[in-house]
């Protein structure tokens, strides 16, 4: 690599692995010089508008922090969000994303999405920041995720959200109450109280 290159790279140090050339114009770095870096192989084009620099080692979450760099706004949720945080025994072959219901769907994604619509408060309540590989990605928390199955539970089927209910409960990673809360807040809470109840018993 030559000297140009590891100096672009170092204008990139705050980028994380994954990063669009309208997010590193304001760093001066050009089209022109993201290509230098391709051609030394210190960067790679994954997708049309969407590099991966080579110096950051890929890791299972490697989908994920593809996926909101190249999705801004996308909000990782449902089966996605599950297997982030470790709850229930999901391990999807495709990024679960939530996008606002004004967005556009996103064409020719780096990898394979589904994709749900909220809107309102539902954009907001419930929804963390965490960084992978550099890059910040925004999810459901882990109470927001589970009561999520329940309002999609036509789409992921009832059993998979009983088992993430379930699991939330036992790990202590949300108290009873904690969920009924964002179940009202959801607009849920009539569908989880009979679950809830029976747990609580």
């Amino acid at each position: 690599m030559d000297t140009r290159a590891e100096e672009l790279l170092l204008r990139l140090k705050g980028t994380g692995a994954f990063f669009r050339p309208r997010d590193v114009g304001p760093l001066g770095v050009s089209h022109a010089q993201i290509q230098h870096l391709v051609a030394e192989g210190a960067a790679e084009r994954v997708a049309r508008g969407l590099y991966r620099r080579s110096n950051i080692e890929p890791t299972e979450l490697e989908t994920v922090a593809m996926i909101s760099a190249a999705v801004p706004g996308a909000i990782v949720c449902l089966l996605t969000a599950l297997s982030f945080q470790g709850i229930g025994t999901q391990l999807p072959h495709e990024v679960w994303i939530a996008i606002s219901r004004k967005s556009r769907k996103p064409t020719c994604p780096p990898a394979r999405v589904r994709v749900v619509r909220f809107s309102g408060v539902m954009l907001t309540h419930g929804v963390d920041e965490e960084i992978v590989q550099g890059v910040r990605v925004a999810i459901t928390s882990p109470t927001r995720t589970v009561v999520d199955c329940f309002r999609y539970r036509h789409k992921i089927g009832i059993d998979v959200a009983l088992e993430a209910l379930a699991d939330l409960v036992h790990s202590r990673k949300a108290s009873i109450a904690e969920i009924a809360r964002t179940a009202e807040v959801c607009q849920v809470g009539t569908v989880m109280r009979p679950y809830l109840e029976s747990l609580s018993s």
